[in-house]
């Protein structure tokens, strides 16, 4: 017991002060717990394999529940069908005998189908794709065998040069008529991988350089790919009801990854996304017991890293009227920060940015708050087009693992999460 009594101003001050730490307190460790779980071994990346998909929406489903959100159907799933190529089974490749490791020397291209069989080479240089005539001629007298295009530096080429050989190379991965085996590509480049709901004709090999013997004269596969026409997706929408409905706050983030490339290769994606929807049910933890002024609806969507098709099926199939739509805050990539946040559309809706540039400054939470242009590169870009006021924000600096094996959760900083969790939800309340 205290000596002296605190005046009741100060209680006030004091119990308010205890609570805003317990709030921060709870951000960080939630985060990391949404993080782990996402981007765990038994989430199989997410993906398109073993069930992965479903898994991290079953997870985050159940998440909505635990914070009481409201669903807007039976439950909080929308669900919709995609096409979509996989890599369920084996995934053996070798050069020259040597056994190569998948996701550290060498990458399955998302849209190739399967092969097994041992395969002779050509090489083929960058400045051969120039000539279309000649480039022709030589593919179509190649016959069951791996064209080699070796590691090329895209800056010794202009523009159209560049198109010429992108393209002569899209034509070898998907032209059936090709007589070619496939097609392998060096590279001296950080491996990426992606995903496609397509399946091309012909497979192609990324490979690190690093990874080679300077002659490479044949190749051996044992790859399976399976791919599915009619795959069941869904996004994962709940909402908290605010003092006034006549408006909506949306926030959103993308659940889905990369998946599996086999059956042991896995992409986890913690900074992309399950740090997103760390963010994003961080919010809706919070505005569960805090009533907002206005109803937020929160939106986890599928295949984003198929081409944005899930959000791009909610704007066509809207659970409510997209004019309701006050503002609409997009969550992608959220897990370091060191040097601050991009916000894409920044520049567009300049007063939305400056409101959000001044509360950061006067609060002295992030080391700076960029302003982009439009840009059609995640979720939000399907609302941009219906003319839904919105930003897309990600985090900037820190650790550079993206669409690769290395983005795992004990390797996610989530550096400036707190602060950043704290100038959305002033943000947030400013709308």
């Amino acid at each position: 017991m205290l000596a002296y009594p605190i005046p009741r101003i100060l209680s006030v001050i004091l119990f308010i002060t205890i609570q805003q730490l317990n709030v921060v307190a709870q951000d960080i460790t939630y985060a990391r717990k949404v993080v782990n779980t996402l981007a765990s071994e038994k989430m199989k990346g997410r993906g398109y394999v073993q069930d992965g998909n479903t898994l991290a929406a079953n997870y985050i489903s159940n998440e909505f529940k635990r914070w009481g959100l409201v669903s807007y159907n039976k439950n909080y799933f929308q669900s919709f069908i995609t096409s979509v190529n996989t890599f369920p089974g084996n995934m053996d490749v070798r050069i020259n005998s040597i056994q190569l490791r998948p996701g550290i020397d060498f990458l399955v291209n998302a849209e190739s189908p399967g092969i097994s069989g041992t395969f002779n080479t050509i090489q083929f240089k960058a400045d051969e794709l120039l000539n279309h005539v000649q480039f022709i001629s030589k593919v179509q007298s190649t016959v069951n065998k791996f064209i080699v295009i070796e590691a090329y530096d895209k800056n010794k080429y202009n523009k159209e040069e560049n198109k010429k050989i992108k393209d002569a190379i899209e034509y070898l991965k998907s032209n059936p008529k090709n007589p070619i085996a496939g097609t392998l590509l060096l590279t001296k480049d950080k491996l990426t991988w992606d995903a496609s709901t397509v399946q091309y004709s012909k497979p192609s090999i990324t490979i690190k350089t690093d990874s080679l013997s300077p002659n490479i004269e044949n190749i051996t596969l044992n790859i399976k790919s399976k791919f599915i026409k009619k795959f069941e997706l869904q996004n994962v929408i709940g909402y908290v009801e605010g003092k006034h409905s006549d408006s909506l706050i949306v926030l959103t983030a993308h659940y889905d990854h990369l998946g599996m490339m086999g059956n042991k290769t896995m992409f986890p994606g913690a900074n992309d996304n399950a740090s997103g929807m760390a963010m994003l049910l961080n919010l809706a933890s919070y505005y569960s017991q805090h009533q907002p002024e206005y109803t937020i609806v929160f939106i986890a969507f599928a295949g984003e890293e198929l081409g944005l098709i899930g959000s791009n099926y909610f704007t066509e199939h809207p659970t409510f009227e997209l004019k309701k739509i006050k503002f609409l805050i997009n969550f992608d990539l959220a897990g370091t920060g060191d040097e601050g946040i991009q916000v894409v559309n920044g520049s567009v809706f300049k007063s939305r940015f400056d409101d959000l540039s001044k509360i950061n400054k006067e609060e002295h939470l992030l080391p700076q708050v960029k302003t982009r242009g439009e840009a059609c590169n995640s979720d939000h870009c399907m609302f941009y087009q219906k003319k839904v006021p919105c930003f897309f924000i990600y985090t900037l600096g820190g650790i550079k693992a993206y669409h690769d094996i290395y983005d795992k959760a004990e390797t996610l900083p989530l550096t400036q999460f707190e602060n950043y969790f704290k100038l959305m939800l002033a943000f947030i309340n400013k709308l």
